[in-house]
């Protein structure tokens, strides 16, 4: 396992300092503030140690309420609400320096059978013929040095490769609003750690990464990266359907049907190589035009 993945590993091994409380750190992100998938999969961290281990995380739903401050611990407070004879619901609050910045309800259910049926896989291209987020990112001489470096080091854990050129690789005309990344951990997951949560955790991590880039496609927008939009996470959805594994690939294939009244949606399904449906998400973010560029 290379040392960045473990860092990530250990950024979401929380600490317990209380029953139902738990604490956590942050980490440098793309922009200045506690990157959003961060404190999704910290608070689902902080839920699911609450939870007896034969029940696994099926939804979850979020809010983002205020910036995170990178350079202060958050503490997470867990609230029981439920354990039913099937499904266990727990409650997450984020807080840093006495204020709530994110709050979080998962449900947690017991393996059962049940009907079976899901949306065909989409096509995509085998994600080793795909390049790589170095190999792209180093190709974009528009994109400000600095600005590259800092993509590379908050995604060294995560190998993720864009079918197609990413908003800020290819901006200033509207293409369709559909993007496709294929994603998995950068090393192999065993022993100790590879447990069924961590899979889960680790998707919830990626899933804030690239949801809203649909938006910005449909518009020729770039995003931070080139300063023609600014923007963040409200809130966060997601339903797991089917067992899978973070370390192997997966398909995130993301559309947004709308953006209005400076809020943009984006709705995604994640696939396994084999094509089974694992996940859905769904997201809205803010996504504003800077006053100086308006029409």
């Amino acid at each position: 396992m290379n040392q960045a993945l473990q860092g990530l590993l250990d950024l979401l091994d929380l600490e317990q300092i209380e029953e139902n409380i738990f604490r956590g750190r942050s980490r440098s992100a793309v922009v200045p503030r506690v990157f959003g998938g961060q404190v999704a999969a910290q608070a689902l961290v902080a839920a699911g140690r609450t939870v007896p281990a034969d029940r696994h995380a099926h939804s979850l739903h979020a809010y983002f309420l205020r910036m995170g401050d990178p350079g202060a611990p958050i503490v997470y407070n867990v609230e029981r609400i439920r354990d039913g004879r099937s499904f266990t619901t727990r409650r997450a609050v984020a807080v840093q320096h006495g204020r709530p910045i994110f709050a979080l309800s998962a449900s947690f259910q017991s393996y059962e059978e049940g009907l079976d049926h899901q949306a065909p896989m989409p096509p995509a291209p085998d994600p080793e013929t795909v390049p790589t987020g170095q190999e792209r990112l180093r190709g974009y001489d528009h994109l400000d040095p600095a600005i590259v470096e800092r993509f590379l080091e908050a995604r060294e854990a995560i190998d993720l490769r864009y079918v197609d050129d990413p908003p800020y690789g290819r901006f200033g005309e509207p293409r369709e609003p559909h993007s496709q990344v294929w994603f998995r951990t950068n090393g192999k997951l065993d022993g100790a750690i590879d447990a069924p949560l961590l899979h889960v955790v680790l998707a919830t991590y990626v899933s804030d990464m690239t949801l809203l880039d649909s938006i910005l496609l449909a518009h020729g927008r770039g995003g931070w990266a080139v300063g023609d939009v600014v923007g963040a996470s409200l809130d966060h959805a997601m339903w797991f359907h089917r067992p899978f594994r973070a370390d192997e690939w997966l398909l995130y294939d993301q559309e947004s049907p709308s953006a209005s009244g400076g809020r943009g949606l984006g709705q995604a399904r994640i696939y396994t190589q084999d094509g089974r449906l694992a996940v859905s998400v769904i997201q809205e973010g803010v996504v504003r035009v800077p006053r100086a560029d308006k029409p």
